[in-house]
């Protein structure tokens, strides 16, 4: 998440603590797939998940206007808040825990610090970013692979790939564009 992207989602919880239903759909559009990430990790359920991140959005909405930019960035403020609405959920009574024991995932997660959230935060934007990078086309894959992960310069991937280095060019262009599309969208 970029400072920009920062500032913005800060904007944006400012609007709803005024009731600005907008920029709470904003918010929402901007940050659901990652929280959804970070309540579904630790559900380890989809369906539940889904309705712990509507508890979510709506204590976010409740209490915007407790956020405070000084203490911490918005998205670690939402995922704190959203990390303790599935905790709530797994501590309920009489919940079925698809066979396993949850109680020590609840007391590992009940750690409030800062580097649990920022963590999960940033295991949700993993989880997003290799998402976004298998529904690239092969070639604009493998090819940021080899620049990004790899640290080839542009020539060396061409060299690699076998390919003219405009087109590997052009292929990690165009996956760029797309992976940040991807990743924007909720």
């Amino acid at each position: 998440m970029t400072p920009a992207d920062s500032t913005l989602l800060a904007q944006l919880l400012a609007r709803c603590a005024l009731r600005d239903e907008r920029a709470a759909a904003e918010l929402y559009r901007r940050s659901a797939p990652k929280l959804f990430a970070v309540v579904t990790r630790i559900l380890r359920r989809s369906d539940w998940a889904e309705e712990v991140l509507q508890e979510t959005y709506l204590s976010i909405w409740r209490h915007a206007a407790e956020y405070r930019p000084d203490r911490s960035a918005p998205l670690t403020w939402m995922t704190r808040i959203a990390r303790n609405r599935a905790l709530d959920w797994l501590r309920r009574p009489g919940e079925k825990s698809l066979g396993e024991d949850y109680q020590p995932l609840i007391e590992r997660l009940a750690d409030d610090t800062p580097e649990l959230v920022e963590r999960l935060s940033a295991a949700a934007e993993a989880g997003m970013l290799s998402r976004c990078l298998n529904a690239l086309d092969a070639h604009s894959r493998h090819a940021i692979a080899l620049a990004y992960y790899h640290g080839l310069t542009h020539s060396e991937a061409a060299a690699h790939l076998g390919h003219p280095l405009g087109t590997v060019k052009t292929w990690i262009r165009r996956g760029l564009a797309e992976l940040r599309l991807c990743m924007e969208r909720p």
